[in-house]
């Protein structure tokens, strides 16, 4: 009895002393984000609303895209897409920089690329200001599908966060990976429709338009684009259909990075 007491005590103990290492990493990393910056916590809303400006005119003006408020329907993708896009960059960098602290201290080590994934959801919160700047701006008003968005960031940062920790995991041991990814998100930012208009596949060779139409099936952040719009823009509430295909990109992603991560997690020592 005394000693499952123990036990149990000590896992307590475990949960709070990581709760608060998460904590001050997040605190540290946000310190360091707006250290020296005469504008500091400003850019992570107005670097959204620079980028939509830019866009906005490229875009809506040389190229022509017909989609209605159309800085909102850039936005919404933007930042949705900037939030994956961050989680999982700094997720992927988390064991090599914080390589000094491993090997000093017995600590969990999947708290470094989740850490990194919560940092990037804080960033993300301010850049929800600049959202509701410009959703106001277009006075579209609110409705209750808009909390749908919440339910879609989540899915966001637990798919995040299952791509994170395998890019943690395959970055020990092949740096090419950090070179390799930035590539990959490049070209996942033009392949969903962010500043594109979802109907766009449609006006191409019949050929090209169904492959392209059936890779965006299977583009998870696609997916996740879409919902934030419906609930945000169009004001309605996306279907059991595609909330199960929302979750089921989310659970397999994160089961896949969870299981790689432990499996390899006990050679990190040797390779960072």
């Amino acid at each position: 009895m005394a000693s499952t007491q123990s036990t149990s005590f000590e896992s307590s103990q475990v949960r709070k002393s990581t709760m608060f290492i998460m904590q001050q990493l997040v605190t540290k990393d946000f310190k360091l984000k707006y250290r020296r910056s005469v504008l500091g916590i400003l850019w992570s809303v107005l670097n959204p609303l620079l980028m939509m400006c830019v866009l906005t005119l490229v875009f809506s003006n040389m190229f022509r895209f017909p989609i209605e408020n159309y800085p909102v329907y850039l936005i919404l993708g933007m930042t949705l897409f900037t939030l994956m896009s961050d989680a999982t960059n700094g997720a992927m960098h988390s064991m090599l920089d914080s390589a000094a602290l491993i090997k000093k201290v017995r600590i969990e080590k999947a708290v470094f690329p989740i850490e990194k994934v919560l940092f990037s959801l804080v960033n993300y919160a301010f850049s929800m200001i600049a959202v509701i700047c410009v959703m106001i701006f277009f006075k579209i008003q609110p409705s209750p599908s808009i909390f749908g968005a919440i339910l879609v960031i989540i899915y966001v940062l637990i798919f995040s966060a299952g791509l994170g920790l395998l890019l943690s995991a395959l970055t020990v041991f092949f740096r090419d990976v950090m070179h390799l990814w930035s590539v990959i998100i490049m070209a996942w930012n033009y392949l969903t429709p962010i500043f594109w208009p979802q109907e766009g596949l449609a006006s191409l060779d019949s050929g090209l338009s169904n492959m392209l139409m059936t890779c965006e099936q299977w583009n998870p952040m696609y997916h996740y684009v879409a919902y934030i719009r419906d609930c945000m823009m169009y004001q309605t509430m996306p279907g059991l259909t595609e909330n199960l295909i929302c979750i089921g990109f989310a659970v397999v992603t994160f089961s896949l990075g969870i299981v790689v991560f432990r499996k390899t997690q006990h050679k990190f020592i040797l390779y960072i």
